[in-house]
């Protein structure tokens, strides 16, 4: 049986209005269309539903059992597009968003708190790990989206860049280069380095870095944690280079940061699955998080 939602509602419009003119005015068709929307049905049908006449329009015994029943159908029907409708501008349900640690720790609290004030019914979860768990969890669906460091690879992957973050240079008060202003990246050169591991995502683009600027430091630890490093530059087991997002330092610490020159940057961006379509929630969520980012900027952090 092959009929289509706009023969019923056409039918259902000229048994309520009694003729196919009424009929086609109320469902913004030509007369000549429903009379044909309602020819169609009746053929799908094997059943005539009116009689016509040149003076008046009549439902057949046929007609009259459908009618009623069409009309309490496509009620129910409208009532539950609307449900779903709603349900969208509604922004319900849990919204879980990966984050690498220097953004959970920067920026997701301001996400956290912008959603609840805008969207009370939404529950956003943030999955706190390093940059290569973020994106597993997001190719294998475990999260709606991610805010993590710009990954080498983008396959199946939609990117959207939100801010970039620049390298700086971490060192106690006693170290000789604690008292310039700037760190050249070529001072680093032979250097005693402790350093992000490569399973965060700052790492190989710091590898990069050293390696555009001729740089072979002496990397004598590597941490999957900032708040890990700190404590081993303070312990004097070498100095770091960290995105800006790590900072401020530990209070009372002996340490400081300085700029490293020329400027190199890593970028933060939002991440999703490229063939999967997200919830109306995740999708405000994304515009929410879109838009906080743009309005902050970079980090505002003085050198100490």
């Amino acid at each position: 049986m092959n009929y289509t939602l706009r023969q019923l509602r056409v039918f259902l419009a000229v048994a309520e209005t009694g003729g196919f003119s009424r009929a086609a005015d109320a469902v913004g068709l030509t007369q000549s269309a429903v009379s044909r929307g309602v020819a169609e049905l009746e053929e799908a049908l094997g059943v005539r539903l009116l009689d016509r006449t040149t003076r008046e329009v009549v439902l057949t015994h046929a007609g009259q059992a459908l009618a009623p029943a069409l009309e309490r159908l496509l009620g129910q029907l409208d009532d539950t597009l609307e449900d779903t409708r709603q349900l969208g501008e509604h922004y319900r349900g849990r919204v879980v968003i990966a984050g690498a640690p220097t953004i959970s720790a920067r920026l997701m609290p301001m996400y956290v708190a912008a959603c609840a004030e805008q969207y009370p019914e939404i529950r956003l979860t943030i999955r706190d790990s390093v940059q290569a768990d973020g994106l597993e969890q997001i190719r294998a669906g475990g999260v709606d989206f991610g805010v993590l460091i710009d990954p080498l690879v983008h396959d199946g992957l939609t990117i959207e860049p939100l801010v970039t973050d620049p390298f700086c240079f971490v060192c106690r008060r006693d170290h000789p280069l604690a008292q310039e202003e700037s760190v050249p990246w070529s001072a680093l050169h032979g250097m005693r380095l402790v350093l992000l591991d490569l399973a965060s995502g700052s790492r190989p683009l710091i590898d990069r870095v050293f390696g555009r600027h001729g740089v072979v430091p002496q990397v004598v630890q590597e941490l999957g944690h900032s708040a890990s490093v700190f404590g081993m530059v303070e312990a004097g087991i070498g100095a770091s280079v960290l995105p800006t997002y790590s900072l401020p330092l530990p209070a009372a610490s002996p340490l400081v940061w300085r700029p490293l020159v020329p400027c190199e940057e890593r970028r933060i961006v939002m991440v999703r699955r490229e063939d999967r379509s997200l919830s109306p929630a995740a999708e405000a969520v994304w515009e929410l998080v879109r838009a906080l980012t743009a309005k902050a900027g970079r980090p505002a952090v003085a050198p100490a």
